[in-house]
């Protein structure tokens, strides 16, 4: 099972690797249905200067467009970092099946707020899967930065 973790998190790093090359934080995001993508995203916050403009939030509106629904309960978001609070609340609402994430974001992920867990409750997580190489476009993104 963990390969095809790692498959659609190695697309979601693609999409990560986007948003450095636009000088934006480097978090790139997948929506699979049956074993296909349905949907992309990467962060824009700065190019659409929306600060609701996460890789999370542009791939929901993407699949749902899509799908021609707002819930999508057999869908599985891969995301490079760990959703914060805002995209957390979006998943929710959206019923998302299950979240995959890459690296762990303890300075701003949605455990920062709460210690619950704001996802619906049929939804299924787990974190961790590529977490060095989705850290380390992070770490390389802000180190450059300062």
């Amino acid at each position: 099972m963990n390969d095809i973790h790692e498959q659609f998190m190695r697309q979601a790093l693609l999409q990560a690797k986007r948003a450095f090359d636009e000088d934006e934080v480097p978090v790139g995001a997948v929506i699979v249905m049956n074993n296909q993508v349905i949907a992309k995203g990467y962060n824009q916050v700065q190019l659409l200067k929306d600060v609701t403009a996460h890789a999370e939030i542009l791939a929901i509106s993407s699949a749902c467009e899509n799908l021609q629904s707002k819930y999508l309960p057999e869908a599985t978001l891969y995301v490079t970092l760990e959703p914060c609070l805002m995209c957390a609340g979006a998943l929710y609402w959206n019923k998302i099946g299950h979240i995959v994430f890459g690296a762990y974001d303890e300075k701003n992920s949605y455990r920062r707020v709460t210690e619950k867990n704001p996802f619906h409750p049929s939804t299924t997580l787990l974190g961790g899967i590529l977490q060095e190489e989705c850290a380390a476009l992070m770490q390389s993104f802000f180190k450059a930065k300062r």
